[in-house]
């Protein structure tokens, strides 16, 4: 009980709310794929149409500079993300001084340091959690690239030797979840932002929260590259 006592009563249900909001609109999002109304679902869809293409190719060497290429991107921001965690750790070794920074800025919120070390845990935590997705999406690369690599000749499709739909679907699938896990860790470091606000006070926390998944709202549901991309 004294532990739940640390934080304030405004700073728990802020907490609260952005937690919420974060697996609410994961759990909505994830849910609207199946009607094929985000861009992951649509561009999942183009994923499929370029591994039904890749069975007519051969060699397939451009579809494997694409897939490495794909890859790259949640390599990248793995890496960034260690970089991050280590200066949250470095951060945490010298609260004092950070929190006297904090307290010099407008507006922020006057908290007691052992309340200012919970926040970067929060900020931390977020962060460990985006590594752990960016870093699974870059082995479901990996994956993808096997079964491009496997994938029989062109000849062998056309002979009906193998199941061209088959594969199709499974390499497509494939790489769809990879780019799912990495729009995992992207998300999450929007709403690392929002936790940025709570350093001046649990409202802006709570509002920080809900703007990011305004903004994650209208880049998945309603953007310009939906609207192109969409049949």
């Amino acid at each position: 009980m004294q532990a739940l006592t640390i934080l304030t009563l405004p700073d728990w249900l802020a907490l609260v709310w952005f937690g919420a909001v974060w697996t609410g609109y994961a759990w909505y999002s994830r849910r609207a794929i199946r009607s094929h109304s985000t861009l992951l679902a649509v561009t999942n869809a183009w994923r499929r149409r370029w591994m039904l293409q890749a069975t007519y190719r051969d060699p397939r060497v451009v579809d494997g500079v694409i897939v490495q290429s794909l890859s790259s991107s949640p390599s990248f921001f793995a890496s960034a993300t260690l970089i991050i965690i280590g200066g949250l750790l470095a951060l945490l070794g010298t609260t004092d001084k950070a929190a006297d920074f904090v307290r010099e800025i407008p507006f922020a919120a006057r908290t007691t340091m052992l309340v200012f070390e919970i926040k970067l845990l929060v900020v931390m935590a977020i962060f460990v959690f985006a590594f752990f997705r960016f870093t699974w999406s870059m082995r479901q690369y990996t994956f993808a690239a096997l079964v491009l690599g496997s994938m029989p000749e062109a000849v062998e499709f056309a002979q009906g030797k193998a199941e061209r739909e088959g594969f199709a679907e499974r390499a497509g699938t494939l790489v769809g979840m990879a780019a799912e896990t990495f729009n995992d860790g992207i998300r999450a470091y929007y709403f690392s932002f929002a936790t940025l606000a709570w350093f001046f006070s649990p409202l802006a926390f709570a509002i920080g929260a809900a703007v990011v998944a305004c903004v994650l709202y209208a880049r998945e549901f309603n953007s310009q590259v939906l609207h192109l991309l969409r049949d």
